[in-house]
């Protein structure tokens, strides 16, 4: 195990340093640079700005030089300390930006994980062992509402709802008067009432897909000869459950827990900024609207980073979990 880890860890590093190369190559694949995009917003406003200051914009973040000296100029200050770059539109580091909105996603990320997996695996442990029954029906039914309805469409409902039933729209991540407050107790209680409601919204798709998941490989389990031969020997059905199908049927929701966190981040930017929710997406999309190329980079790192350590978790899990998985030294 130890030697499969260490092996894990190695691939990791290899894994994020090409998502650094294409993450930063596809964000400069679009024609123009932010210079453009500010010497045109310049215009718009009616005060365009002269080709000197342009040019001298141009020298000054380094948008001149080649596409490998600009990502080098990135890479290496972020890996060797932990400098994220200097962000053009907002003229400050990106580190200053994304730190609150980094602790903020990935404490939203993990209670929405949180909410996925107590929710929709005793409603799938249910489900599956009242088969046909009009709970089960019931559950099938949420699950494609679940499924079919666009978060984005569901905060739009939430929104409008509140406002018209009960005066309030349930927007943001903090009241008003803990917006620019620092940390406190108090300040992280408030927090914590704010997130249920994007939590849910959020989550509700990847609640209904588990269920579904997990439901069918329930059901594929108790077809099979060990289970009949347990019942038929005597086995209590809940220890049954628990101690042999319930393990097994695990396998593909732990194989795959490691790309929920990622999908969480990236599938909530649209529902963020109708929420107001002050989390990585919604800056991620605004870098990219603005060719900012130091947020957007360091903004898909760090979705890099989320998804290549969630899957070395899930394989490690699932190795500890299902003693069928064994690791050799080919692998």
């Amino acid at each position: 195990m130890l030697s499969y880890t260490v092996r894990r860890l190695g691939y990791m590093i290899v894994n994020l340093t090409l998502i650094s190369i294409v993450c930063f190559y596809i964000i400069n694949l679009p024609p123009g640079s932010f210079i453009e995009t500010y010497s045109t917003q310049l215009d718009a406003a009616g005060s365009p700005a002269s080709q000197a200051q342009l040019d001298y914009l141009t020298a000054r973040y380094g948008l001149d030089q080649p596409l490998y000296v600009q990502y080098w100029n990135w890479i290496v200050p972020l890996v060797t300390q932990g400098d994220f770059g200097y962000s053009f539109e907002w003229q400050q580091p990106v580190w200053t930006l994304l730190a609150d909105r980094l602790w903020l996603t990935i404490i939203f990320s993990i209670v929405s994980m949180v909410f996925v997996y107590a929710v929709s695996i005793p409603v799938a442990l249910y489900s599956a062992t009242h088969q046909y029954s009009f709970g089960d029906y019931s559950v099938n039914l949420l699950g494609v509402i679940g499924l079919a309805v666009p978060n984005f469409l569901l905060a739009l409902l939430l929104l409008v709802g509140s406002a018209k039933f009960f005066g309030v729209t349930p927007t943001g991540l903090y009241s008003p008067q803990y917006m620019n407050a620092p940390w406190s107790w108090d300040k992280f209680v408030d927090l914590l009432i704010h997130l249920p409601v994007p939590v849910v919204v959020v989550g509700l798709a990847g609640t209904a897909a588990t269920i579904r998941i997990l439901r069918s490989q329930l059901l594929d389990e108790f077809q099979k000869q060990y289970v009949i031969t347990a019942r038929a020997k005597g086995v209590p059905e809940r220890r049954l459950l628990m101690k042999y199908p319930f393990r097994v049927a695990l396998n593909p929701i732990i194989s795959t827990a490691g790309h929920l966190l990622p999908e969480i981040v990236s599938g909530s930017t649209i529902v963020a900024i109708v929420l107001g929710l002050p989390t990585i997406g919604p800056l991620l999309l605004r870098s990219i609207i603005a060719q900012d190329t130091y947020v957007a980079a360091s903004s898909l790192m760090m979705l890099g980073v989320l998804t290549v350590v969630g899957v070395v978790m899930s394989d490690i899990l699932l190795t500890i979990l299902d003693p069928r998985v064994r690791m050799n030294r080919t692998n």
